[in-house]
């Protein structure tokens, strides 16, 4: 196992940062990572400091692939959790860095625009936390299509994953079955709309849609007098974070009260959950990854355990569901990169790739295996957020109730009714 990295030293050696330059020497691999460090998806960001100072660790010693040692890069980008940013960064990546292969991680904000430029420079890319029908469909796959994409990898939970966690979760607490839904006029919210509607209809329950909405809105008083109107004892939405802070509040002000209040995009860190007070604590949610998790990470030799540990004490904040994902992103291009028969080849770097398996703190990822060429599919468990026990150094904690897309993670506890 690697040393652990204290919280003075989680940004990783200097001589690691990378240089301008189109064409990196023979002898140095350039890993390009970007992420939501700040705007309004910098939840998931939180811990990728962190992250990204075990891998620059884990790789200071440099990759030795077909008898040659090679140095490893990292040079790390924000994407503010803009799509124009994310493409601006990722162009700077590849044309002024010259980086070999490219991490991208959580929401399609950042995700997709990261992508496309891969995609459209011949930049192997491995991307993370976007359900994947937002990701391949997102980008223009069609329906039908086995290998839409050349250049562009992918892993993350999809609407099977969701359906089997909620499908699983709800039955937990009587209800009527009737749920109001707050699915967003963007790419998680039109392919959960176009997916995952479809199926709960088939499994008996009443999808109340008031109609896609756009991010940033203010007033929520029309949708909530629906769900109040049609007695919607559950309720289910995707929004960006801020989105669904003004929807709850406005909720909550206005009398709704469902039984089960399931939330997915936001309400997956514990700080955005604390933020909301008293109407935030049972709130039904889901994860893509906990301590729990019985795997580790094939490029640091770190469990799913040690990893929410070590963060926790290095860097004095509580776990969040990002650190196995994102950790997973080097674990494969390690893996990836030592598969290749040149890792300088890009042509041989996506072959690698696209048969890749590897062990990782999610589970073991496996590339033509999944719903796609381009697509692993990962696990989705659905929990519920509460107080948490006497003595906790936090306020509240992630209680998964339900293991449907991975029986290998133990159930903690049983969903209960939301109250205010």
């Amino acid at each position: 196992m690697i040393k652990l990295l204290g919280a003075t030293a989680v940004a990783g050696p200097a001589i690691l940062r990378g240089t301008t330059g189109k064409a990196a020497p023979s002898n140095i691999i350039k890993i390009g990572f970007v992420s939501p460090r700040t705007g309004p998806a910098a939840g998931f960001g939180e811990p990728d400091g962190y992250v990204l100072g075990l891998a620059r660790q884990a790789l200071a010693g440099g990759l030795t692939i077909g008898g040659k040692n090679y140095q490893v890069q990292v040079i790390d980008k924000d994407s503010q959790s803009n799509p124009q940013r994310g493409a601006q960064v990722a162009n700077d990546l590849i044309n002024a860095d010259g980086i070999d292969l490219m991490l991208t991680t959580s929401t399609p904000e950042t995700v997709n625009p990261v992508s496309d430029a891969c995609e459209a420079s011949g930049i192997p890319c491995i991307s993370a936390v976007v359900p994947w029908e937002a990701w391949y469909y997102g980008r223009g796959a069609k329906p039908g299509q086995q290998d839409a994409y050349k250049y562009t990898y992918h892993f993350c939970f999809g609407v099977e994953q969701v359906y089997l966690a909620y499908s699983h979760l709800w039955p937990q607490v009587p209800t009527n079955k009737k749920i109001g839904v707050m699915w967003p006029n963007d790419s998680d919210g039109n392919a959960i709309r176009r997916e995952l509607g479809p199926l709960l209809a088939k499994d008996g329950y009443i999808v109340v849609d008031p109609g896609a909405y756009t991010d940033g809105t203010n007033d929520y008083s029309s949708q909530i007098a629906k769900f109040k109107g049609e007695d919607c004892e559950i309720f289910n939405t995707f929004p960006i974070p801020s989105d669904f802070v003004t929807f709850w509040q406005q909720a909550a002000q206005q009398g709704y009260k469902p039984k089960i209040a399931q939330i997915a995009k936001t309400g997956l860190f514990p700080s955005q959950v604390e933020a909301l007070g008293p109407i935030g604590v049972g709130l039904a949610s889901a994860t893509y990854w906990a301590p729990s998790f019985p795997y580790t990470s094939s490029l640091t030799n770190i469990s799913s355990k040690d990893l929410a540990t070590n963060y926790q004490n290095s860097v004095r904040k509580q776990w969040t569901q990002q650190l196995g994902p994102s950790m997973a992103l080097f674990d494969a291009a390690a893996a990836a990169l030592k598969g290749a028969s040149d890792p300088k080849d890009k042509t041989a770097l996506v072959k690698a790739i696209s048969t890749l398996e590897v062990e990782t703190p999610v589970g073991r990822l496996h590339w033509g295996t999944g719903p796609n060429a381009n697509v692993v599919a990962t696990s989705f468990l659905g929990g519920q957020w509460v107080q948490a026990q006497a003595g906790s150094n936090y306020k509240l904690d992630f209680v998964i109730c339900e293991n449907a897309s991975d029986p290998n993670v133990p159930v903690a506890g049983q969903l209960r009714a939301w109250t205010a």
